[in-house]
């Protein structure tokens, strides 16, 4: 599996989970490298990671396990190969379906290989819930969390184009700006009140919030989802979700963050009329949630998403150029212009692009 970082540091470790797993995961080997191209590694790169100083580990059903440290010079905006091999049956998988990088898969215990020939691809995640660095002591994390939105779903594969990853570049190539990594905790086809890709945004918040190492900041961009599949034509998901439903949710989420001391930017819902599960119903409800996030003061900042990705002549659809296709989802361009509005000033950082502000 290949991984893109952001902050870099000179050791590394790495978190497999079997969170949704019916069974023990027995793991044989995990190794990480630098990747090279592909499935190519840099030579003399290659780590075995160690389990409590052992080569592998099983892993029980609804558990995850840190490796070891190694060492390693992990670069800033690099990639990582991670390799794993699993002798026996996986049994369900616990996976990030919308991986955008992709994934190599091979027969046997190919994971001492260099390259992996003839390996079938995917792009999906498998078991890697996350990757921390030895990284200087002022460097800090940024989470954003959300759903396909923040994914990165329909940006460009193995080209790193969602907005979280053009956010980790601009801050890591901005001179002056604070050493921070940001965690991609998107997950396509999210919601906040009720499971379904995935569990709910509430019930996953402390495992992808507030257990990640180092938090300081954290963007919310979720509840379209929620708005889209209860209030759609003919829509099975459950009644129609209300203003209020998904308010006092993020209200939840903000109070949670802030009892840890992680500060919350508040992001608009972007357009999405033409979508598949767009309503005029869904439409007033989406309005009212961002007038509430941009007015109603809980936040410690907001991003204006909607302000940055809508089309001035007609605001429920998507500015020209930003529509990946679907009208719900941005193009790299939109990712692009998404992330270019956030001021750096609300990490510390001295250099500014579009405002984002606390109203």
């Amino acid at each position: 599996m290949i991984v893109h970082t952001s902050l870099g540091g000179r050791r590394a470790r790495v978190t497999l989970s079997n969170a949704f797993g019916n069974s023990p995961l027995t793991i044989g080997a995990v190794h990480v490298a630098l990747r090279s191209r592909e499935s190519a590694i840099v030579a003399g790169s290659d780590r075995a990671l160690a389990f409590n100083g052992k080569p592998g580990v099983t892993i029980a059903p609804g558990a995850h396990v840190m490796s070891d440290a190694v060492d390693l010079d992990v670069p800033q905006l690099g990639d990582l190969a991670i390799s794993i091999y699993v002798p026996g049956d996986s049994g369900q998988l616990t996976l990030h379906n919308t991986g955008l990088h992709t994934t190599y898969i091979a027969k046997g215990n190919v994971i001492s290989e260099s390259m992996f020939n003839d390996a079938v691809t995917t792009r999906s995640y498998y078991w890697v819930t996350g990757i921390d660095v030895v990284a200087p002591a002022d460097a800090a994390a940024i989470v954003a969390f959300g759903d396909s939105i923040t994914d990165g779903s329909t940006s460009t594969p193995d080209a790193n184009r969602s907005w979280p990853s053009f956010l980790a570049e601009r801050i890591l190539s901005t001179p002056g700006a604070p050493k921070l990594a940001v965690l991609n905790e998107g997950i396509a086809g999210n919601r906040v009140l009720a499971d379904g890709a995935g569990v709910n945004a509430l019930a996953r918040f402390d495992r992808d919030v507030l257990s990640q190492a180092g938090v300081k900041w954290l963007f919310i961009m979720e509840s379209i989802n929620d708005i889209g599949q209860t209030t759609r034509a003919n829509a099975t998901a459950g009644p129609p979700v209300t203003p209020d439903d998904l308010i006092g949710a993020l209200k939840q989420m903000v109070e949670r963050a802030h009892t840890h001391g992680i500060k919350v930017i508040g992001c608009t819902l972007t357009p999405y009329e033409g979508a598949a599960y767009y309503s005029e119903q869904g439409e007033e409800i989406r309005l009212a949630v961002n007038r509430w996030i941009r007015t109603g003061g809980v936040f410690d900042a907001i991003v204006d998403y909607d302000a940055v990705t809508r089309d001035p002549a007609n605001p429920k659809v998507f500015k020209a150029g930003f529509n990946d296709g679907d009208h719900l989802h941005p193009n790299d361009a939109g990712y692009k212009a998404m992330a270019n509005s956030i001021d750096l000033r609300i990490f510390g950082g001295k250099s500014v692009s579009a405002a984002a502000k606390k109203n």
